[in-house]
């Protein structure tokens, strides 16, 4: 699973002209499945998106993590994440879950995000998706396990 982190003022998703998922300040979370994924790796990959510090404390430091700080989690399925991009010019995505696991998997992840964390929202698994941002800083981070 890789997970691209942004840090953002707002965000939103929107699916045909309808916005289905719309945060605050808060995390954009893009998230790539991969066909070794499983309800482990969902635990281990929440754990880092909730606690990774990405937001300033009193100093003006990286010290404070989603949890400290509050705000929103935007989780966004993108198997174009986990794309072999190591060769030619065309991306290959043979490196994706297969879409009934992919979600299956995203499916577990929201569910234990909703459960840990006060604000969630998503996007459409599947869907074509059109993702509004205002990144923060600009603040990202490609987050791996």
């Amino acid at each position: 699973m890789k997970v691209l982190i942004q840090r953002v003022t707002q965000a939103r998703v929107e699916v045909d002209g309808e916005i289905v998922g719309e945060i605050n300040q808060g995390l954009l979370a893009l998230v790539g499945i991969e066909p070794t994924d499983n309800e482990v790796t969902c635990e281990k990959m929440l754990h880092k998106v909730l606690n990774y510090r990405v937001f300033s404390d009193a100093e003006g430091r990286m010290n404070r993590s989603l949890t400290d700080a509050g705000g929103g989690l935007l989780l966004v399925s993108q198997f174009t994440l986990v794309a072999d991009t190591q060769s030619g010019l065309r991306p290959s995505f043979s490196t994706a879950a297969p879409p009934a696991q992919g979600a299956a998997v995203f499916s577990h992840l929201v569910g234990l995000a909703r459960y840990r964390h006060a604000h969630v929202a998503t996007g459409r698994f599947g869907a074509d998706m059109q993702v509004s941002l205002t990144n923060d800083g600009p603040v990202t981070f490609l987050l791996s396990i």
